[in-house]
């Protein structure tokens, strides 16, 4: 009960102070707030605290709280103190009550122990005179029946000695009865038991039973073996089997390497069938397909059972289990990759990854220590990759093999041949069309919810846009390298022996140029919009189509210079001819337009011919001398140039010559060469500007007599009037032709021109001869 004023912490600690005091023998406080002061304190170290201990001095103690303390706290302190008075001397009278009252129960029990003890003694000595009456007759019944006992436990050995013999008598007889009902464990208990008699007894006494037994057991040992290696016998059994056969010291480990080697040939087996992988999965619906899921997965399942059995009659076997099963993953792949290599599709790829998924959970159950689950996503990891990488293969193939077909057509019968445009037409598809079934089958591996494919989808998405990548960087070296142009970085492409650098046909080069502009501009967006579309994620270095892009446009650009530039070497190899044969200084009067101006424009023919295959049409803004940026002064030089080769007399051509000299340099300088273009018109003009210009090349090498001058006159007006149709630029197509006038000129001993009607004349005749002989051609 609570006091009030007081809290109940404050009346616990004084009850725990009165206790301690009183049972204290040297009445030391309870607390170092209680210790007690010595005399000769002084008073300024005193405390209002001081009250509770030994010490206490009141005179101290009141001057202290006079002190400290104004009228009203000496009364409220008063009241205090004398209701903790109280308080203390109601805590004391309970504490008598209850201690009073506990040695009155001590007196009460200590009476009724006193009571209860008077006539124990009496009881005790009538005890044990009755323990002495019994242990006397004890001792008389044993005296008397001891020779008894003795004779008894003698005929009780006897009769357990004459049961062992009596059993070993009868042991070959017991051991038929359990062959026959093929209880063979009790049949080597019964061996078991028997087993130290006739070993010390066997080759003496009982050598007709040991004999007996131990043939018997040799049946039983066989029997036993037997259901080791049946496989219709259930896995306890065998197991039972095992042990009773530890049990009668038969080696067992030549049975585990038997039954290992069963094992092993059951998976060679396995394997042969496992080369049917792509035709294992039922999903297809044929009958034969079926069956042979159905054969397959039987196969598995035997095999699991015969290890799970393994497992559990042989302790500690996992370690060979386990290469086991692995074994059988590593020629599942094997069969897998066998199948990649002969470009199997996606569905057969998905197939016969559900089926080594299935048997490799099937395993994992068997052996779950052995992880087969994580090595098989390895070995998966690898198959996904090899076909990924081996379409990509068979893509590149298709392609090449369309681009090529041109180069490798017979010359014989051209026009009916494989011709430049359907070799881009067929490039073209079989980019577009491949690619796009390239990721169509990339995209059912993604589609596929097989556990095995999904762990792997990240990994998938990261291969196909870098295999995308790789491939086009691969392409892009291979037409280089086609193209005749060496290419250090195109180390992986297959090299291309059957096309020496010297024959390579400028027809495919030109194949080339515009189908890296297709690719460029239309293959590679179609299938950046794919890869982002159904190809987003992973990990790796995605897809870069403007890196692949500008690869590809700066060899457009290549392949295209490279076409013209095997064009004007060919025709300059013609020129070459031309010029370097004849002996210009003794040459004859002209009577017709020389032959090599026919091959020059069957070159330009042929260029034609290409060109208009594979090469769009560009603006029609053909450069007309009228509104060309030097027609003014290729008329002036025409007319100076009629003016002089009117003169009769050679001073009078050699002055025209200086004045020749002298407007050139008062001329506007003309732009002869501008930027190819991938159109007809610019390819085809260019090639004839380079053409003229080695043209007038060749002339300032040679010296001419004034008949050779004739002729180049000559072949020049019937070049110009033929080559009106072929180049674009009319303008700079006359201005080089008359540069090629003006350098013969300049290199003529006697530079005496043909009259215009004579020009007229004979360039007529040869355009009636070249009509003549156009239907027959």
């Amino acid at each position: 009960m609570e006091v009030e004023g007081v809290p109940l912490d404050d009346k616990a600690k004084r009850m725990r102070d009165l206790l301690s005091s009183f049972y204290s023998p040297d009445h030391s406080p309870s607390s170092p707030n209680n210790a007690s002061l010595p005399p000769n304190t002084s008073s300024r170290f005193a405390t209002l605290d001081t009250i509770n201990t030994t010490s206490f001095d009141a005179d101290q103690y009141m001057n202290l709280l006079v002190q400290k303390s104004n009228l009203e706290g000496l009364l409220r302190k008063h009241v205090e103190m004398a209701a903790e008075i109280k308080n203390l001397d109601t805590d004391l009278q309970m504490l008598v009550y209850e201690n009073y009252n506990k040695f009155i129960s001590a007196t009460d029990t200590i009476k009724k122990m006193k009571n209860n003890i008077v006539g124990m003694e009496t009881n005790m000595e009538q005890l044990l005179e009755k323990i002495t009456s019994v242990q006397s007759r004890s001792d008389g019944v044993n005296t008397s029946l001891f020779e008894k006992r003795e004779h008894i436990e003698k005929l009780h050995r006897t009769r357990n000695l004459l049961r062992k013999v009596q059993f070993i008598y009868d042991l070959p007889m017991r051991l038929e009865k359990c062959i026959k009902s093929e209880t063979y464990a009790e049949a080597v208990k019964f061996y078991t038991g028997a087993a130290p008699i006739f070993k010390a007894y066997g080759d003496s006494s009982f050598q007709d039973c040991k004999r007996a037994s131990e043939e018997a057991v040799n049946i039983i040992i066989k029997n036993l073996q037997g259901k080791v290696f049946s496989d219709s016998e259930s896995i306890q059994a065998r197991a039972e089997a095992v042990m009773l056969l530890k049990q009668l010291d038969f080696p067992v480990e030549n049975l585990k390497v038997k039954l290992f080697e069963k094992l092993e040939q059951f998976l060679v087996d396995l394997h042969l069938e496992s080369k049917e992988l792509a035709n294992a999965s039922p999903d297809q619906g044929s009958v034969p397909e079926l069956d042979s899921a159905t054969a397959h997965e039987a196969s598995i399942h035997e095999f699991a059972e015969a290890a799970r059995a393994y497992k559990v009659i042989f302790l500690h076997s996992e370690p060979e289990l386990s290469k086991l099963a692995e074994d059988l993953v590593k020629k599942h792949f094997e069969a897998t990759h066998q199948q990649i290599i002969k470009q199997v599709c996606s569905a057969d790829l998905l197939a016969m990854l559900r089926v080594i998924w299935n048997d490799v959970l099937l395993m994992g159950e068997v052996l779950p220590e052995a992880s087969i689950p994580e090595f098989a996503l390895q070995h998966a990891r690898v198959a996904v990759e090899d076909y990924i990488s081996n379409t990509f293969t068979r893509l590149f193939n298709n392609i090449s093999d369309s681009v090529t077909k041109v180069q490798f057509a017979p010359k014989e019968g051209k026009e009916e041949g494989y011709s430049l445009q359907a070799t881009l037409e067929a490039s073209k598809k079989a980019m577009i069309q491949g690619s796009l079934d390239t990721l169509m089958d990339f995209r059912q591996l993604l589609e596929e919810n097989s556990e095995i494919l999904l762990k792997l989808r990240d990994l998938t998405i990261d291969w196909v846009q870098q295999g995308f990548q790789d491939f086009f960087r691969k392409l892009d070296g291979y037409f280089i390298l086609l193209s005749g142009k060496s290419n250090t970085s195109s180390q992986d492409v297959k090299l291309i022996d059957e096309i020496p650098g010297d024959k390579i046909a400028a027809g495919l080069i030109l194949v080339l140029s515009q189908f890296t502009l297709y690719i460029e501009q239309s293959a590679i967006p179609r299938i950046s919009e794919e890869l982002a579309s159904s190809f987003s994620g992973g990990g790796g270095p995605p897809f870069v189509p403007a890196e692949i892009c500008r690869i590809f446009r700066s060899s457009g650009e290549t392949f295209l210079h490279h076409y013209i530039k095997m064009r004007t070497q060919k025709i300059s190899v013609l020129l070459k001819k031309r010029f370097t044969a004849p002996n210009w200084v003794k040459h004859k009067e002209p009577r017709e337009v020389h032959m090599f101006v026919d091959l020059l424009l069957q070159e330009f023919d042929e260029i034609r011919s290409e060109v208009k295959q594979i090469l769009p049409q560009g603006l029609n803004n053909k450069h007309r001398r009228t509104n060309s940026n030097g027609s003014t002064t290729s008329s002036r030089s025409n007319t100076l140039r009629d003016d002089r080769l009117s003169r009769s007399t050679t001073q009078k051509a050699r002055s025209q010559l200086l004045e020749s000299h002298l407007a050139k340099l008062f001329k506007q300088k003309m732009e002869i060469f501008t930027k190819i273009e991938h159109t007809q018109e610019s390819v085809i003009t260019t090639i004839v500007k380079l053409t003229l210009k080695s043209l007038q090349e060749f002339v300032r090498l040679q010296t001419f007599n004034r008949s050779g001058f004739q002729q180049i006159q000559l072949d020049i007006h019937f070049l110009k009037t033929s080559l009106k149709d072929i180049a674009e630029d009319e303008a700079a197509v006359d201005f080089l032709l008359d540069e090629v006038i003006v350098s013969s000129a300049e290199r003529c001993l006697d530079p005496n021109p043909l009259e215009p009607a004579v020009l007229d004349r004979l360039v007529q005749a040869k355009l009636a001869k070249k009509s003549d002989q156009s239907p027959v051609s």
